[in-house]
């Protein structure tokens, strides 16, 4: 897949939960998380800041999905239901948020790498121009490759929205409300991680040009600070045209000592911003390992 693909915001096409009016508080807890998410995702996060928090609520919601799975009344529900074609879906469903997010936390080690590696380089200021070119290229290429990865994971996860559970027909309505409750859930957790990798490939722009053509296009006009400012770029984005401008430069003269020293601080920012990305990444993960081996436990007794 071409890593030029402009990238939007896959909508969460899921009726709201039904749930019956007996329900358990957990269930409750359930849709209030599901709303959170919703708003939050509403107003398209773009700093480092709103998704970690994005990830706290996610992380909430599947410790109180968690619970439900655990309720008497969710066991009953789902009891002798195993030769059903829906519950291998369900099951198929796990499997794939474990997927994607596996393919996130690849893509925040891989774009954490790049950025070590540059920061590296650059603490080692010797060779002039032609070192400085040496330090900056392969972070460049390092970039491409990451996006040309979130690129394919984007691609699989607008085939995931064609995905919808088989209809339980003559079924009891506490299960099918918790299958309704599977589906939400789903679906805003590939929402979520769709943001997040949106986050770290590129801006949003009007445009069709995105990655390294993008800010190639910025950098050729006398107003970048302005033209970043309207392509509204993220911190990702903003480092992106920092280590352009300094690639940019055409000789040994050029070379701005205090230019690459902020450079520096905003690499050691991402790199920091990154990392509080991956642990809030990383409970999530965890999390839906902990719900597979629930619904795993409980389809199997």
């Amino acid at each position: 897949m071409s890593a030029s693909l402009a990238i939007h915001k896959t909508p969460c096409h899921v009726r709201s939960i039904s749930l019956p009016s007996q329900s358990h508080p957990l269930t409750a807890s359930v849709k209030e998380q599901l709303d959170r998410l919703r708003a939050s995702e509403a107003i398209s996060p773009s700093s480092p800041s709103s998704i970690c928090h994005i990830l706290g609520v996610l992380n909430d919601l599947y410790e109180c999905f968690d619970g439900v799975l655990q309720l008497p009344l969710t066991q009953q529900a789902f009891s002798h239901e195993q030769n059903e074609k829906w519950v291998d879906e369900v099951l198929d469903g796990s499997l794939r948020l474990l997927d994607v997010c596996g393919t996130t936390r690849d893509v925040l080690s891989q774009m954490k790498e790049c950025v070590q590696d540059l920061e590296s380089s650059l603490r080692r200021r010797n060779g002039g121009e032609f070192g400085l070119a040496n330090k900056v290229g392969p972070y460049m290429i390092s970039r491409k490759k990451v996006n040309n990865v979130i690129c394919n994971c984007l691609g699989d996860l607008k085939r995931m929205e064609k995905y919808t559970l088989s209809a339980l027909v003559d079924k009891d309505h506490n299960l099918m409300a918790m299958v309704s409750m599977l589906r939400e859930v789903e679906a805003i957790t590939l929402s979520v991680f769709e943001s997040l990798l949106a986050f770290v490939y590129g801006p949003k722009a009007k445009s069709k040009l995105s990655g390294w053509s993008f800010i190639s296009k910025l950098m050729q006009t006398k107003r970048v600070a302005c033209e970043v400012e309207e392509a509204n770029i993220n911190e990702v984005h903003k480092v992106d045209v920092a280590v352009y401008a300094l690639n940019s430069q055409k000789s040994c003269k050029e070379i701005d000592v205090v230019q690459v020293q902020n450079v520096q601080k905003q690499l050691e920012a991402l790199e920091s911003n990154i990392q509080d990305l991956e642990q809030g990444l990383e409970c999530v993960f965890r999390r839906l390992i902990q719900t597979r081996v629930s619904l795993l436990n409980m389809l199997n007794h």
